[in-house]
């Protein structure tokens, strides 16, 4: 394993590093994954991987892992080095430079999905998409204006679980409903209502979605018109609602369990 050693913060290559921040894109689609546990995750899939940079440590524990992949730099570094060229400070000793996976078009989406309207959170997009990972729902459609599960916010939460998805990215949300409900899928928005059903007495079809919506506003009247079921998480009266990201695990859960 060659690495290049560090002798000067100033090196072009590096500078995306410190750039690249969470909603910023490039013309190549890059991305940054910071963490030995993420970054490990992503080794293990067929992303591209530009570049690698880290301390001598992360070398020496993991060099079987990264010998697996085609890499074409593979940075070494002092903690402090990683720090002044990230421009903050950090609490891990490796980060990558990788290349966004395409997108899925709808056609290859698989038959249970977990769908987006109008999240703003990095945060909840990267929790929501390990948590898919996790339940075995392997299909992500989010809308274009939403953080991407690979910012770099988003991607960390995630815990690099994103790339186990399917991800789309749609642009308008009744095309893409009535083009989902063409190809079979019954649409279940998640929202507090009077005419909910609640989430213990849904039968989900063996095509599904659930819509989760904004963490403020909820799902708009307009969008829940054209979904199939509205499914409510019983809770105590005295309480609102729960996070969207804890909302969505528990109704993935569900769905899963009960098909």
């Amino acid at each position: 394993m060659k690495l290049i050693k560090i002798d000067t913060i100033n090196i072009e290559e590096l500078q995306i590093y410190h750039q690249l921040r969470d909603k910023a894109f490039t013309s190549d689609n890059s991305f940054i994954a910071d963490s030995p546990k993420v970054v490990n995750i992503l080794l293990q899939t067929d992303i591209k991987v530009k570049s690698i940079l880290a301390t001598s440590k992360y070398y020496d524990e993991f060099n079987e892992l990264i010998l697996q992949k085609d890499i074409d730099k593979l940075y070494v570094a002092s903690k402090e080095q990683m720090q002044s060229i990230v421009g903050h400070k950090i609490h891990h000793n490796c980060m990558l430079h990788g290349v966004r996976p395409p997108e899925s078009s709808l056609s290859e989406l698989g038959e249970q999905i977990i769908m987006l309207d109008n999240i703003t959170s990095s945060e909840n997009v990267g929790s929501i998409a390990r948590s898919a990972a996790g339940f075995g729902v392997s299909s992500y459609l989010i809308p274009k204006q939403s953080p991407h599960p690979f910012a770099r916010r988003a991607l960390r939460v995630s815990m690099g679980y994103a790339s186990r998805l399917k991800i789309n990215r749609y642009e308008d949300i009744f095309v893409t409903i009535k083009d989902l409900k063409k190809d079979g899928y019954r649409i279940y928005a998640a929202e507090v209502s009077l005419d909910a059903i609640k989430l213990s007495s849904v039968k989900p079809s063996k095509k599904w979605v659930i819509l989760m919506g904004h963490e403020g506003k909820g799902i708009s009247k307009e969008v829940l018109e054209i979904c199939d079921e509205i499914v409510s998480i019983e809770m105590s009266e005295d309480v609102k609602s729960f996070n969207v990201g804890v909302a969505a695990s528990i109704m993935m859960y569900q769905f899963v369990n009960k098909v």
